[in-house]
């Protein structure tokens, strides 16, 4: 089976039904004003901005399209077809259609700037961009570099002259689709690597990645038709679409909301009777913020349905969840780690049953290994900090002709992630650091996810990161880059005092009082701090030792 055989099913037994609605609030008006063909519904009567849905069956007939479009102009197994979209109703059969040709999807993080679109698809040997309104600037800057050996298409109102139009293309094309025969060893997806590090990889995953990521969130979650979820993080990154691969499965409903603000999520939950929510570790604290403040009053959404909230992406403070567990006693919660190179979440999860385990990431997922290993590639014993290995049908095939990468992260089937863990007598593990942001000041090594959270118990701070700066003495300092919380005063002085608390050699040589920049993923982008703070000629340094 491979995971477009689920789309054609569930359009099969719930055609009729609702797969996929989409919530912009930054839009009051409900009228067509990007794409045609989709249902619109009048919205709640809370709820003042624009909805879309559609059915099962829609889903599938716009993904058969596509396909049809792309076979038209040649495009068929083997080729890649990159997509360049903010969220939206359209994302998903843009999707499944790269894939019903046999072509292999290439999405791409909207955050890219001309010259990073370009260098990703150079190196995924793209031969299709399919890109959205908001990116006709970043896409024109490099029009002329990049057409004369891809077909870009622009998906939306207004087609710039050097794209061809997604409309154009697809409206006369059938809405029933015959591909290719697939199997789960075919190549299926390129994914790129968060960057945090440097520049982006190109990681290829097969057909079975994507249909374990099906099987190990539905076994996590438990979805079931009845089941509601609300995706919120971006379609490109393998956390948010592996997460509604849950919905896929069991035939259930997704919202997909553009907006992170703390009323817009709980509004959505509330209209919409979400029963699933993932949350990035921000959006959570900003929930629990506007409800400290009394800005939210829960009184105000009907949240009875809401049976899971999980978090990925990130180290969660267990201050956090304890926070959020006295606004919502009744919740499940969950954890997940994984990264793109494991087709993102899961690889490691926590469990529903564990929330006394919080601050752990758990245990193998569901048909994955895992183990802990010195640099020589030995299993430590519990309570030793190593690097943690998975294993499993979710391991990306290769990083796309990287054969160099490649050898350095797979070993016998093995994926080395590169962040440092530990395993507890009871078999939970629990992630440590990157291996690249160990700190090692005056010879001993500090793990910056270890202050940080320590740090986040501090009701006065919002957000923290923990980075190493060079000093002449001892090498190089950990420097607390604290965010506080909105109207909050602070000093260096009540800082220093709280980390007393620490041992000594844990305790941040430097506080910085900033905002602490992420990623859309949620990833604290510690490269940009180093460079900021001065961490990267330290970075350099070791680089060239």
């Amino acid at each position: 089976m491979v995971i477009t055989d689920l789309l054609e099913r569930n359009a099969r037994e719930f055609g009729d039904e609702v797969a996929l609605v989409e919530i912009n609030p930054d839009v009051k008006e409900t009228r067509r004003t990007t794409w045609r063909d989709y249902e619109l519904v009048e919205p709640a009567r809370h709820t003042p901005h624009y909805r879309r849905e559609i059915t099962w069956g829609v889903f599938n007939e716009k993904a058969n399209r596509f396909a049809g479009a792309l076979r038209s102009r040649g495009i068929g197994k083997g080729d890649k077809v990159a997509i360049l979209l903010m969220n939206c109703i359209e994302w998903l059969p843009i999707y499944f259609g790269i894939l019903k040709t046999g072509a292999m999807a290439v999405p791409l993080n909207f955050r890219y700037a001309s010259d990073e679109i370009k260098y990703c698809l150079d190196l995924a040997e793209v031969d299709v961009l399919v890109f959205g309104p908001e990116f006709i600037g970043r896409v024109e800057e490099i029009a002329d570099d990049i057409s004369h050996n891809r077909l870009l298409i622009f998906a939306g109102n207004g087609c710039p002259s050097f794209a061809e139009d997604y409309y154009d293309m697809t409206v006369e094309c059938p809405s029933t689709f015959r591909g290719p025969e697939l199997t789960e060893d075919d190549d299926a997806a390129i994914y790129f690597s968060s960057g945090t590090t440097g520049f982006p990889k190109a990681i290829l995953h097969a057909h079975r990645s994507l249909i374990h990521s099906c099987r190990v969130e539905q076994a996590h979650h438990g979805q079931t038709r009845d089941d509601v979820f609300l995706c919120i993080p971006p379609l490109y990154h393998t956390g948010a679409k592996m997460h509604w691969f849950g919905s896929l499965l069991s035939g259930s409903r997704a919202v997909i909301l553009k907006g992170t603000s703390p009323e817009t999520i709980l509004r959505a939950a509330s209209d919409e009777h979400c029963t699933i929510v993932w949350l990035l570790v921000p959006w959570a604290q900003d929930i629990l913020g506007a409800l400290d403040r009394g800005e939210l009053k829960l009184s105000d959404y009907d949240l009875s349905g809401w049976r899971l909230m999980h978090i990925g992406a990130q180290p969660v403070p267990q201050s956090l969840i304890k926070r959020w567990l006295a606004y919502f006693p009744n919740h499940q919660y969950d954890t997940n780690y994984g990264l793109s190179e494991s087709i993102g979440p899961g690889a490691v999860h926590l469990g529903v049953e564990n929330v006394d385990h919080v601050g752990a990431i758990g245990k193998a997922g569901y048909g994955w290994e895992t183990k802990i290993c010195d640099p020589d590639g030995r299993e430590v014993e519990p309570g030793q900090v190593g690097e943690l290995y998975v294993k499993g049908p979710g391991v990306m095939k290769c990083y796309y002709n990287d054969p160099a990468a490649t050898e350095k992260t797979i070993r016998d089937g093995w994926l080395l992630t590169g962040d440092m863990a530990e395993e507890d007598k009871d078999g939970f593990i629990f992630l440590v650091d990157r291996k690249k942001d160990v700190v090692i000041t005056g010879g001993e090594n500090i793990y910056p996810v270890q202050i940080e959270d320590f740090l986040s118990a501090n009701p006065k701070i919002k957000d923290v990161a923990v980075i190493g700066l060079p000093d002449e003495r001892l090498g190089e300092i950990a420097a607390a880059v604290i965010e506080l919380n909105p109207g909050v005063e602070c000093t260096e002085d009540e800082i220093n005092e709280f980390c007393r608390a620490l041992p000594r050699y844990k305790r941040p040589r430097k506080i910085i009082f900033a905002d602490v920049p992420r990623n859309p993923t949620g990833k604290i982008e510690k490269p940009k701090l180093r460079k900021l703070y001065g961490g990267d000629e330290l970075v350099a340094a070791q680089n060239r030792s």
